[in-house]
């Protein structure tokens, strides 16, 4: 069973920093394409990061240069990396996975979620 829990998260005050963790089980974080969403109150979930198979990573313009993430593939982990913390950026920060795999000779995708860790930033 694949499992991808999520720590780190918390209460700051602007300016801030916090670096969230998740702790992937059941697979390899090296088949996958991994991403940290922010969702707050009321809206839909967003992207705010990803990295890919290949160390390509993408940040949503409203956290890039603040936000950095990483991935430890002997670990099994992912980070992000959250400096100078605005109260914008509040709301629940899911671990995701997209990772890859062959079955009989055919490419597969599967989608994985974490639970979710609030994050609160205040002003």
């Amino acid at each position: 069973e694949v499992q991808l829990v999520e720590s780190g998260g918390g209460s700051v005050q602007a300016g801030g920093s916090l670096k969230l963790s998740c702790e992937v089980s059941g697979i390899a974080t090296s088949t996958c394409k991994m991403a940290w969403y922010r969702q707050a109150p009321g809206t839909e979930r967003e992207l705010v990061s990803n990295i890919s198979t290949n160390g390509d990573i993408y940040y949503a313009g409203s956290v890039e240069g603040r936000f950095t993430i990483s991935q430890d593939n002997r670990m099994n982990r992912m980070y992000l990396l959250m400096n100078s913390l605005k109260p914008d950026v509040t709301g629940v920060y899911y671990c995701a996975a997209r990772c890859y795999s062959w079955v009989w000779g055919r490419g597969r995708t599967d989608d994985y979620w974490g639970q979710g860790t609030q994050v609160t930033v205040s002003s």
